[in-house]
């Protein structure tokens, strides 16, 4: 299993928080690339709904990781 953003971009949208098979379900009704349901279904399931895409890949990259102060602008 291995996560990129533009991967990881397309469960945005996903209907947070939500079981494996509701992720699964989602990404494959809205039309995701075949990676991102692989990576889904290698998710351990254990009947708890995922909270956001960071509990999926810890890494995922959030608006603090750019750096930007939107106070600025």
């Amino acid at each position: 299993m291995y996560w990129t953003l533009e991967l990881a971009s397309k469960l945005e949208d996903a209907p947070w928080p939500a079981t494996k098979d509701e992720l699964i379900d989602y990404a494959t009704r809205s039309g995701c690339p075949l990676e991102v349901i692989e990576n889904l279904s290698d998710l351990e399931d254990d009947g708890e709904p995922y909270e956001s895409i960071e509990e999926i890949w810890l890494d995922y990259p959030t608006k603090e990781d750019f750096f930007f102060n939107e106070e600025e602008y």
